[in-house]
């Protein structure tokens, strides 16, 4: 059985089905410069209208792409906490469409315990 909304895919042909934070973070950290150099998440479909990658950088930490093709979203941005970076996708990740599921707002979850 698949993930029922997305998953993450790793270079090194790890694949997380509806990963979690937690999921998200052990995928990340597992990177490296040789052979192991992005995670890519995305929907479970023919033509995903969103991504989110994650890549080693050469000169130290990671570069975060985030698109959505649907709301016209491209952000490139870098950054050098696995933490941070797990943690923020994830929430952008639930702001996410997915078909059978009501829309949500990233900022729901932004003051979730």
């Amino acid at each position: 059985m698949g993930a029922q909304y997305y998953g993450a895919d790793s270079e090194n042909g790890d694949r997380i089905d509806d990963p979690s934070e937690d999921a998200l973070f052990m995928l990340i950290d597992d990177l490296n410069g040789a052979d192991n150099t992005f995670v890519v998440v995305q929907p479970d479909e023919d033509d995903p209208v969103w991504f989110a990658s994650v890549a080693v950088l050469e000169e130290g930490g990671y570069e975060i792409v985030l698109r959505d093709s649907s709301r016209r979203e491209h952000e490139v941005t870098t950054a050098t906490s696995v933490h941070d970076i797990a943690q923020d996708l994830t929430i952008w990740i639930a702001g996410r469409a997915f078909p059978g599921r009501p829309p949500r707002n990233a900022t729901d979850f932004q003051n979730t315990p």
